[in-house]
């Protein structure tokens, strides 16, 4: 496979059970998949970069209020939004990430930013923000990132409802691809947890928590209950059995999410490794997700079914 490209992709494995999803809204979310797929193939399809890719697949999924990342984040315990990404490069693991953030329209760009433009690999708070304004990054008010859904999950949970729901506390979004050159890159996205302590960061922008790319092994980016994820360097965790176990990317990945769930934490990964092997895992009723290889075929699934492919 050296000159050929994948693109796996996710909206987080905070799905309602099976049962309790609307079907009327699940064309909405393989839609939303399909577009962000499709952003992230043709960069991929023209001979473009797997960081490129990533970027662009979750810049479709922030801007789309559906998913718990840019414009649809969750709200806090205070009703605020607070935000947090990473982007790293397999070639030589450069990484950037911003935490705690409201105002940049796609907290994936930041976190660009930050690894492209700055001597840093995280920003956070006031800090991150000053930063991506000396670098010119589109701001929206915090009206744009509202939605009534996410304002209606606040008021249940603070009301003590929904606190089991998974749908609540995983919402992420990611992406991992492999290019023609060979080369991996991974990126995530996330509004956190509703009725989250302000100040709390997930596992999403911590290097090789959430998110996590290195092309001797694999490219991976995480959903689910945060710290878990974080105990367990959950991303690099699957690099290392790929690099020491000599294990598929598939074993691996799977082996991961066994481990978090035995520890009590749920969720899901997708990765690619440097074949461009892929692997999606999720321990949840669902994990929105889906993948595009250089046939040009887009396949999208949220729970354990068959993908629709288009």
């Amino acid at each position: 496979m050296t000159d050929q490209f994948v693109l796996a992709i996710h909206g987080g494995a905070g799905t309602p059970p099976k049962g309790a999803l609307d079907p009327a809204r699940a064309p909405a979310y393989h839609d939303a998949l399909r577009r962000a797929l499709i952003a992230g193939r043709d960069i991929l399809a023209d001979g473009g970069s797997a960081l490129d890719s990533v970027t662009a697949a979750v810049v479709e999924l922030e801007n789309d209020p559906l998913f718990n990342a840019g414009r649809g984040a969750v709200f806090t315990a205070a009703g605020t939004h607070e935000m947090d990404a990473a982007i790293m490069d397999g070639r030589d693991r450069r990484a950037g990430a911003v935490a705690g953030i409201c105002g940049p329209k796609n907290p994936i760009l930041a976190a660009r930013a930050v690894m492209e433009r700055s001597p840093h690999v995280m920003l956070a708070g006031p800090g991150a923000l000053k930063f991506c304004r000396t670098q010119g990054l589109d701001f929206a008010p915090a009206e744009y990132f509202r939605t009534e859904a996410r304002w209606h999950a606040l008021q249940e949970v603070l009301r003590g409802q929904g606190e089991n729901d998974e749908s609540r506390r995983h919402g992420t979004v990611g992406a991992v691809a492999r290019d023609r050159a060979g080369n991996l890159a991974a990126a995530t996205s996330t509004g956190g947890m509703t009725a989250k302590a302000p100040g709390r960061v997930g596992d999403s922008p911590v290097i090789g928590a959430g998110t996590y790319a290195d092309n001797a092994t694999c490219a991976v980016s995480a959903t689910g209950h945060g710290e878990f994820f974080i105990r367990h360097a959950a991303a690099h965790e699957v690099a290392a059995r790929l690099a020491h176990a000599g294990q598929s990317v598939e074993k691996a990945a799977a082996a991961v999410i066994a481990a978090l769930s035995a520890a009590g934490g749920t969720g899901g990964i997708v990765a690619v490794d440097h074949n461009g092997a892929i692997a999606l895992p999720f321990s949840t009723p669902g994990m929105y997700r889906g993948y595009a290889r250089d046939d040009g075929v887009v396949h999208t699934a949220i729970f354990d079914e068959a993908y629709r492919s288009s």
